[in-house]
């Protein structure tokens, strides 16, 4: 089987698109520039798919190598027949391969081992050739200085007949098939356990249910709380009578007395060998896909966060809240740049509210400022109270935003490299205001983690998350496109083609060489080669260019078509572009190249219409119920107004402007069956809720939007 057949069988897309597909990405091409300036040679798939046949060839070359690996071991044991080697060319399936290599895999000593160095192995194949009677009369005649009396004879021989049967590709297949159907996780609870962590696991201390069922959430728990020494956690399935009879059925032929012995062997096989190496299988295949889930959950909530509503280029007063510490004030200029910063302290203990809002007056004021971003941790809701007292001549918009790993960027290289006269304080709330203007370009610089809309996701497969995070990162990045002017490293590190190092290379030549005037001069940026040019300049954008395709998604390589385009209706491109009158007499067919076909000159012609439209919303002004401050404030069947910040496959969560955010189960999104959390709501969307419980010892709080 090909790379391409082994594509083919599993994806929805036709032979050629797949095909041309893995050609680009042969070539070095990027996920981004194929799927959005290559759509006539893919036959326009979207980024999903194309990464879809990205993780197909690399899981084949994996399959390919480890093939190569099990053929060469084998054939240096001399093992090798023509018949193994064929079974083992037309797999494709890792699982099987590891079947048939299970004989021949170097493994600590096992029974059989032992066994085999007493002399017994001979012994074992007359037992399971099934044509002798008399077995201790058989089995005196393999006694010897190891081997003391005919049972331990017998026995040795049971042990090797035993790793026969685990061997069995057969055995395996139709035992795995049972354990995927009936195998159930089961959990006990550990003695002594400590109190806290019992009590947030509690659901658990005595749990059995399918394994294959299990959500994600409810499985990454219990393994959780295994690892924390609350339970103890077993999978296995209830009765093995189905699992017994397909063993005797493949092995014993006849009732003569070898019958005993295998029937011995097989008990012995399945109980030592073959069902706790399933029941390991099943578990870690239900952890694999619980992992899956969960990190797509993960990846789906940062796309929605990233390509949060930006407020655009505004004058910024930024505040990190605080109580005793007072409020860390910070005003931005539209890029996003320092201009001042200062703390006041409005809150108790000190409550010096007048001298505050004086200060708040005056910096408004002097720095021109258009909008106040509030952090939601502690002291926000007070904070938000006491901004909206103040008397200005022209009062700024107020928005509060979440301020989740703003801490973690403050202590971070990135954020000394950027202000390294400053402390954490200062550098947190800078943080916060630019979050509000660009989140795209702010919360690139934070690690996914530290943002807080995941769903376990500390206990996935930490390379599976980063890969996937990185992916939903660069697709985010490459759909909004980014201002080379003034995007930071982290933000052009995620252009398609750039990368890292030639993300430090266009910052530094950026400092000595002033603003980027035109695309084309990204190729004096040193290590910068035609490859990464082609991949990158079409992502980057450059305000006020000489070139004003270089503002817009238009690819340098398409700029000849556009240029004939505007000739041949006698305008200069210039013209053409925003001109719906003009662009709309365009005839797609006559523009026709081997390279740019009809998918991209129509994305050509909607780009001309509207160059450089941001894909993202514009941020709305957002204020939650001013009476409740807290969880002590909640009564049942409140309706209040929140902000949805964080989504699972059992719900989501939704800030309702205290400091506990309350779910809203999967059940309470709307009347009848919801199947996907998704497709109701999205991250920091403005819903109404209603309490329907509070607990304030645990700190829960129940919501439903059914109203």
């Amino acid at each position: 089987m090909t790379n391409l057949q082994y594509i083919t069988a599993q994806v929805n897309a036709p032979q050629k698109s797949i095909e041309n597909t893995l050609q680009l990405l042969g070539e070095d091409c990027t996920i981004p520039f194929i799927a959005r300036y290559r759509k006539d040679m893919t036959g326009n798939l979207d980024e999903v798919v194309i990464e879809q046949i990205a993780k197909l060839s690399l899981a084949y070359s994996a399959i390919v190598k480890r093939k190569d690996a099990i053929l060469k071991s084998i054939a240096e044991q001399n093992a090798l027949t023509p018949e193994l080697n064929q079974k083992i060319t037309a797999s494709f399936d890792l699982t099987e391969l590891e079947d048939l290599y299970l004989p021949f895999k170097k493994k600590k000593k096992t029974r059989a081992d032992a066994a085999r160095e007493k002399g017994l192995e001979p012994l074992a194949k007359i037992i399971m050739s099934q044509n002798a009677d008399d077995m201790d009369y058989i089995a005196a005649k393999y006694l010897n200085d190891k081997v003391a009396n005919e049972d331990g004879a017998l026995q040795g021989a049971r042990d090797i007949i035993a790793e026969w049967i685990n061997e069995n590709v057969y055995i395996r297949k139709s035992l795995r098939r049972i354990f995927g159907r009936k195998a159930a996780v089961t959990t006990k609870a550990v003695k002594n356990a400590d109190p806290e962590k019992v009590k947030k696991f509690e659901q658990y201390l005595d749990w059995s249910e399918n394994v294959t069922k299990a959500p994600s959430h409810r499985l990454l728990a219990m393994l959780r709380a295994e690892n924390e020494g609350v339970i103890k956690l077993k999978v296995d399935i209830e009765e093995s009578d189905e699992a017994l009879q397909i063993m005797e059925q493949s092995v014993i032929k006849n009732k003569k007395e070898t019958a005993i012995h295998l029937k011995k062997a097989i008990d012995d096989s399945y109980k030592r060998l073959l069902a706790p190496a399933l029941s390991n299988e099943v578990l870690q295949e239900a952890k694999a896909k619980a992992d899956a889930t969960a990190i797509q959950v993960f990846a789906g909530n940062l796309g929605q966060l990233l390509l949060a509503p930006p407020l655009g280029e505004k004058r910024i007063l930024a505040i990190d809240p605080g109580f005793r510490s007072g409020c860390k004030i910070v005003c931005l200029d539209e890029k996003g740049d320092l201009l001042y910063n200062e703390t006041i302290f409005p809150h108790a203990p000190q409550n010096e509210t007048a001298i505050a809002m004086k200060k708040i007056r005056s910096m408004v004021n002097a720095y021109k400022i258009d909008a106040i971003s509030i952090g939601n941790g502690t002291a926000s809701r007070e904070t938000e109270f006491f901004i909206k007292k103040i008397a200005f001549d022209n009062p700024p918009q107020v928005f509060v935003v979440s301020e989740a790993g703003a801490s973690v960027y403050s202590a971070s290289k990135i954020a000394r490299d950027e202000f390294p006269k400053y402390d954490v304080t200062v550098r947190g709330a800078v943080s916060i205001g630019r979050r509000l203007s660009d989140p795209l370009a702010e919360l690139v610089k934070i690690d996914p983690k530290a943002i807080g809309v995941g769903q376990y996701q500390h206990d996935v497969d930490q390379g599976n998350l980063k890969e996937e995070l990185d992916t939903v990162v660069m697709r985010c990045v490459n759909s909004v496109g980014v201002n080379i002017n003034t995007a930071s490293k982290s933000l052009l590190g995620y252009v398609s083609g750039i990368g890292e190092k030639l993300a430090e290379n266009i910052v530094n030549y950026r400092s000595e060489n002033g603003p980027f005037e035109d695309r084309k001069q990204l190729k004096k940026v040193p290590r910068l080669g035609e490859k990464a040019y082609q991949q990158a300049a079409a992502f980057i954008r450059i305000p006020n260019a000489k070139n004003p395709l270089d503002n817009s998604a238009v690819h340098p390589e398409a700029y000849p078509i556009v240029e004939k385009m505007a000739k041949d209706l006698k305008l200069k491109a210039a013209d053409l572009i925003s001109n719906k009158e003009a662009i709309a007499k365009v005839n797609v067919a006559s523009y026709v190249t081997p390279e740019i076909g009809q998918l991209g000159l129509n994305d050509i012609l909607k780009e001309l219409v509207k160059p450089g439209l941001d894909p993202r919303k514009a941020a709305k002004v957002f204020e939650f119920d001013p009476n409740v401050k807290s969880i002590t404030d909640l009564r049942s069947g409140m309706i209040l107004p929140g902000i949805v910040n964080n989504i699972t496959n059992f719900g989501c969560f939704v800030d309702i402007g205290i400091k506990e955010s309350g779910l809203v189960h999967i059940s309470q999104l709307k009347e009848g069956f919801v199947s996907d959390v998704n497709e109701v709501v999205k991250l920091h969307q403005h819903v109404q809720v209603k309490v329907v419980e509070v607990d304030e010892a645990r700190k829960r709080v129940q919501l439903t939007m059914i109203l």
